[in-house]
């Protein structure tokens, strides 16, 4: 089994609507980049979760209760997730009964996830290596397109 993790992402439903109330993490995220991870998540893994600076792993169900702005650059924030927690959400959420994580992102969270996992799943990182977001965008749209998976 499969589980893509994909970024969150800056633009969200609240940029478009600020007067909303919270929403699913499905509804949250607006971006390019994110709508193109979360599509080829759908298509090729059997779950995915996005990795928030704020609220750790949240599967596509899960309320978003506001608009937010944090990144795990910004270390120094009491507001950033520790790994400690995100240790916990991965095994309260079951997330570690995936053989492989497929993890959609830039080398920015792979130092995250890198620290995180002491288990033996299989973690893939197939947009490794891109020159940035277009690069990255370009990938995922031939991969939907063509139905072909990134290796």
């Amino acid at each position: 089994m499969q589980l893509a993790i994909i970024p969150c992402g800056k633009k969200k439903i609240w940029d478009k609507y600020p007067q909303k109330q919270g929403v699913t993490v499905d509804e949250a995220y607006i971006g390019v980049l994110h709508r193109l991870t979360k599509q080829y998540a759908t298509l090729f893994c059997d779950q995915w979760v996005i990795m928030s600076a704020k609220h750790g792993f949240q599967l596509p169900y899960e309320i978003i209760p506001s608009n937010y702005n944090l990144t795990f650059g910004m270390k120094r924030s009491p507001s950033v997730i520790t790994n400690q927690q995100l240790m916990k959400q991965w095994k309260e959420k079951d997330l570690i009964k995936y053989e492989q994580i497929i993890v959609l992102t830039g080398k920015k969270h792979k130092k995250v996830i890198d620290q995180l996992f002491l288990t033996d799943q299989e973690i893939i990182y197939p947009l490794l290596g891109t020159q940035g977001i277009g690069d990255m965008q370009k990938k995922l749209k031939l991969a939907i397109e063509s139905k072909n998976p990134l290796h």
